[in-house]
């Protein structure tokens, strides 16, 4: 097995660790918080939440731009140019820090006029937010060598430190709101854990990357040696603008047009989607360093089989995504949380055609970020500026639906069909009707199992299951024959999941009589 194999496996299984025992964990922690501290109160801290990352905007996309020049001189194990990017890279996050501290507290000065009437009182609200912009500067100031991490493919190093720190944050969490129904203790807890994290990757990274030296005055001087930087940055920019609009401004928009309240019904929604969205991008973030050094290489043959097994392997993890949740979302609501919190059934359906959306071209923006390919900024003003014109259109008649009704809208066309065609035409120089032929294969088979999905949910999901018990029963009476069937179709249909059974030969010697 290649070293970059074995890498891409390590992010992918600790990843997958990592994410099974935050979901139980966030699944219960939920719904002790909305009991024991308030509806109101979690739908202030989604709104805050959601105020900082429109804050980190002013990343500009700056990490992604500099972690391309870092592919080459890792790949050359060239100490001294990777010491030069990571000086400027500290650089860059310092002022960015900064940056978002004074954008923060210049900010906070308009909660009189937006929270003034919440029962907390405002004392809580200034704490709160002040404590997530605490966390979030310390982040940018004093962890910004986890990017070098990452593009060394060493992600799994990353989730192993932050995300442990993550679930002694929320057990602690959960005790204190539990026993002391104390707002100020639940989010201090939040603030420690992330200094305390600070403190103990660092060490590691000294231990990691002990040539590694961090040169602001140098890393200021170096932005000249380097102007694709910004000429990228500016590019990746617009992109995180138009991903915060469509992706992270939910529950402000929500606060906006229907009420706080809302924002905790509808934040239940996403956060079972954000569990799944992080599901399927473990396998992204533990290859697209991968891909990035594969691309390097060169070789265009192997760049075309690993795209078709990566594309493969995707749209397999979005079934095991998407058609449970056509079963079983709205059941798991009122079975999790009671049915009080369940929103329309026509809610619902928008989410997963959103998150469809979202994550059906995947393995294309993979390949374009890891190509460098941010010249197209047209497109995310264009989306932009769609999202917005439906979103105000629709949001004030129909609320939550035409909020997402402007999300589903704006990525429709750019997502479907424009990415495909600027990976292929600009990345690979390839006809896009390379991508076509087989793709539409992979869209047929999708669809005609979320049409059978969508059916058995009618059919029998909506009548029985209505119960802890019900759920776990249909769930392994439907789903495990319904994924194992999709997974033999995409064998017997496909190059791209040959290519990936193939390397597990017993299995693919069982299977291959399928498909010779």
């Amino acid at each position: 097995m290649s070293e970059r194999v074995h890498r891409s496996v390590m992010n992918i299984k600790v990843g997958m660790l990592f994410y099974v025992l935050t979901i139980v964990l966030t699944f219960f922690s939920r719904r002790v918080f909305l009991e024991c501290l308030g509806t109101e109160f979690i739908g202030l801290t989604g709104m805050l939440t959601n105020i900082m990352s429109f804050l980190s905007v002013a990343e500009l996309g700056i990490g992604t731009s500099i972690v391309y020049f870092l592919y080459k001189p890792l790949q050359e194990d060239n100490h001294a140019k990777i010491n030069e990017v990571m000086s400027m890279l500290a650089y860059l996050y310092r002022c960015i820090g900064y940056i978002i501290g004074a954008a923060g507290v210049t900010l906070s000065l308009f909660f009189p006029f937006w929270f003034g009437n919440l029962s907390t009182g405002l004392f809580l609200v200034y704490f709160a937010f002040y404590s997530f912009l605490a966390s979030s500067v310390m982040g940018y100031v004093f962890n910004y060598r986890q990017l070098l991490v990452s593009a060394n493919q060493k992600q799994y190093v990353v989730n192993a430190y932050f995300q442990t720190i993550n679930i002694v944050q929320i057990v602690l969490q959960i005790v204190l709101a539990y026993y002391y129904r104390n707002l100020y203790l639940w989010v201090s807890v939040g603030v420690v854990s992330t200094l305390v994290g600070c403190i103990v990757f660092n060490r590691r990274i000294r231990k990691e990357y002990p040539w590694l030296h961090i040169d602001l005055h140098a890393g200021k001087q170096n932005l000249r040696q380097y102007p694709e930087v910004l000429r990228k940055t500016r590019q990746i920019f617009a992109l995180r603008i138009k991903d915060f609009i469509l992706n992270r401004s939910d529950e402000l928009l929500v606060g906006a047009f229907v009420s706080v309240a809302q924002v905790a019904f509808y934040g239940n929604y996403t956060m079972i989607l954000n569990k799944l969205i992080f599901l399927v991008n473990i396998l992204g973030d533990g290859m697209s360093a991968g891909v990035g050094n594969l691309l390097a290489e060169g070789n265009e043959r192997n760049t075309m089989k690993v795209f078709w097994e990566m594309t493969a392997t995707r749209f397999y993890i979005m079934g095991m995504v998407i058609f449970p949740l056509i079963l079983f979302l709205q059941p798991l609501i009122s079975c999790w949380l009671g049915p009080g919190y369940q929103l329309s059934t026509l809610i619902a359906y928008l989410f997963i055609i959103n998150l469809f959306l979202r994550l059906q071209y995947a393995t294309v923006y993979l390949f374009v970020g890891s190509a460098g390919l941010y010249g197209d900024v047209w497109t995310s003003w264009a989306e932009l500026i769609i999202n917005i014109a439906v979103t105000v259109a629709l949001a004030p008649y129909f609320g939550i639906v035409g909020i997402l009704l402007g999300k589903i809208v704006s990525v429709f066309f750019f997502n479907v069909f424009w990415k495909p065609y600027y990976l292929f035409s600009q990345g690979f120089h390839k006809s896009v009707w390379q991508f076509w032929r087989p793709m539409a294969t992979y869209y047929g088979i999708f669809f005609l199992f979320a049409a059978i999905a969508i059916w058995l949910r009618h059919a029998w999901v909506d009548s029985h299951v209505d119960t802890w018990l019900t759920l776990i029963a249909s769930a392994a009476a439907i789903l495990l024959p319904l994924l194992l069937l999709y997974f033999l179709a995409l064998f017997v249909c496909t190059r791209g999941m040959k290519y990936f059974v193939a390397r597990k030969p017993a299995i693919y010697d069982k299977l291959k009589f399928l498909a010779p």
